[in-house]
């Protein structure tokens, strides 16, 4: 069914979005889903941010906010942010799959403890969010878009980034076998592969020369703005994506 003419591209949708807090892919991805109309819960393990967040999205937007603190390496926190979906706002719609976790690691000094974290935030967690957004989407009686957060590491290499990109490239196989289980029950499950997006956080993980030096990479030398990301994601939660499923967009400017 296409969106009312006229209207934001998920007015009336209610959206969980994970990571949500600071100023990253998942705030504006939340902001982005405000402006096309949506309802949106907040989830984030930074209490404090997640709270600023909240007060800044709902003066903007009052009564159609919502922020549960939520660690997504705890099955029970993730449980309470989607259940938190139905007691705001009587359903849920949409997922947004953000919350992942880097480094910067050769393999030969990397400890099992890094390893086991980056994936259990990155692609763990995705697991455990879609799962019980999965639960309530069928109980509901099916309909619903899944967007997953992946990354273009998922397929290209870069050294220090062995576990960051094997959690990647299992968020993108993920999202292909839970799009063909959740079809029969009218849910999309997509995702988008960013490049490098800029956020204030970036280079205490990657560090200031080589982020200048991967953003001059790009096509037009520079790294994509959360918004332009955001914008991918709107549009893969909405109607207007209502053949797309399975599918991993890249959102890049790279050289082929």
């Amino acid at each position: 069914m296409r969106p009312p003419a006229g209207r934001g591209l998920l007015h009336g949708k209610v959206v969980v979005v994970t990571a949500a807090a600071g100023a990253g892919i998942g705030s504006a991805v939340a902001r982005r889903c405000l402006d096309e109309g949506a309802c949106v819960v907040l989830g984030d393990s930074h209490a404090r941010r997640l709270g600023e967040v909240r007060e800044q999205f709902e003066a903007a937007c009052p009564g159609r906010v919502g922020a549960v603190p939520c660690d997504v390496t705890d099955e029970a926190a993730v449980r309470e942010l989607i259940d938190a979906a139905v007691h705001h706002f009587g359903r849920l719609d949409v997922l947004v799959n953000n919350a992942g976790l880097g480094g910067n690691r050769p393999v030969a000094e990397m400890a099992d403890e890094e390893w086991d974290r980056v994936l259990d935030v990155t692609l763990t967690g995705t697991f455990r969010c879609t799962r019980a957004a999965l639960r309530l989407m069928i109980a509901q009686g099916g309909g619903g878009a899944i967007v997953n957060n992946a990354s273009v590491l998922g397929w290209r290499a870069q050294a220090g980034q062995a576990h960051y990109a094997a959690a990647k490239a299992g968020v993108m196989a993920f999202t292909r076998c839970t799009a063909m289980e959740a079809a029969e029950h009218g849910v999309r499950v997509n995702a988008v592969a960013p490049s490098l997006a800029a956020h204030p956080f970036l280079d205490r993980v990657v560090g200031r020369a080589e982020l200048a030096e991967l953003a001059g990479r790009e096509a037009f030398g520079r790294a994509a703005f959360p918004w332009e990301v955001a914008t991918v994601v709107a549009f893969l939660a909405s109607d207007y994506a209502s053949y797309l499923t399975g599918e991993v967009i890249s959102v890049s400017s790279q050289r082929a």
